[in-house]
């Protein structure tokens, strides 16, 4: 293979696949999965970087790998690259905006189901032995959703909401109006209108605790919460709070501010469900993602127009 082929770094697993289809003779792939010391021998040479979540390009590591052009987010987020480092660098950023919708909604509505009839306690119990029956917990139908943040993911969450009788509400700064007719409302409007607030909005630096302290304390009285987008976007400290008061009926948590979360107190409270970050985790969800970079980096390298770069002001 000659020098001068183009090489990809793979700092993150991606679907084997997918992967394959990258070795196809035009790149030469090179491995980093293991961690820094992997990636390390061929940061100054690589033409292409792949990561997930793990790998954080920041403004340093970038700043030494002066041959690279693209970066291969196998995930919709790209907030663990820095946006405005890799635009000033000239290179490309590309991520795989529709491959997880499908799961992440679908873990959204077992969420829903699970924290508001109240069945992880009834679970347990069971499964320990015990038989407690009575009246528990609540329906989906005849309440009100509402999303903050209205993309592909809040969009799919909504179709599903709807077949279960709910009636979807959403706040998005950037839409003036929605594909499928969902009313948008101000966010203060939306928090005291819904009794599920679901959480699918990007995180900025302008929304980092979009749902503090106040906006919490103006969600109805019972309400839940349903986080699966950011951790940041919630104050965990206000959340805790306004659990402990009785405020919220609840809140089911994908995502936290610090993963692996360390607040021992909001992971066992009696009203809070977490997750371990999965939402995208399906089999389905990951080779549809290794799939759509593993596309885009060989449509960069024969030249052809990519369909999902993020900072389309580099050429």
């Amino acid at each position: 293979m000659p020098e001068t082929t183009p090489i990809v770094l793979i700092g993150d697993p991606i679907d084997a696949e997918a992967l394959a289809r990258l070795s196809d003779g035009r790149c030469r792939v090179v491995d980093g999965t293991a961690g820094a010391a992997a990636l390390e021998p061929h940061l100054s040479t690589a033409w292409g970087l792949v990561v997930r979540s793990r790998t954080k390009v920041n403004a340093a590591l970038l700043a030494r790998m002066p041959a690279l052009k693209i970066i291969a987010r196998a995930g919709v987020g790209v907030d663990n690259i820095d946006m405005a480092a890799a635009t000033a660098a000239g290179v490309r950023v590309v991520n795989a905006p529709t491959a997880a919708s499908v799961s992440v909604a679908e873990l959204t509505v077992a969420l829903y189901l699970l924290l508001v009839r109240e069945l992880v306690g009834p679970i347990t119990d069971t499964r320990a032995g015990g038989w407690k029956r009575g009246t528990h917990g609540h329906e989906l139908s005849g309440r009100t959703v509402g999303f903050l943040g209205y993309g592909r993911i809040a969009r799919e969450v909504a179709a599903r909401a709807r077949a279960f009788g709910m009636t979807p509400l959403a706040y998005d700064p950037f839409l003036q109006s929605t594909p499928d007719d969902t009313p948008l409302l101000p966010l203060d409007e939306l928090l005291a209108r819904s009794d599920i607030v679901s959480v699918h909005a990007a995180l900025t630096p302008e929304n980092r605790h979009l749902l503090d302290a106040a906006r919490l304390g103006r969600m109805k009285k019972g309400a839940w919460l349903v986080n699966v987008a950011r951790g940041a976007l919630v104050d965990e400290t206000a959340l805790l709070a306004a659990l402990n008061e009785g405020r919220l009926g609840g809140a089911a948590l994908d995502v936290f501010e610090v993963e692996p979360p360390t607040r021992t107190e909001l992971l066992q409270h009696p009203r809070v469900l977490p997750t371990p970050h999965l939402g995208a985790s399906t089999h389905e969800a990951q080779a549809r993602a290794g799939t759509q970079v593993v596309e885009e980096l060989l449509r960069a390298l024969d030249h052809a127009p990519l369909l999902y770069q993020v900072n389309p002001e580099v050429k």
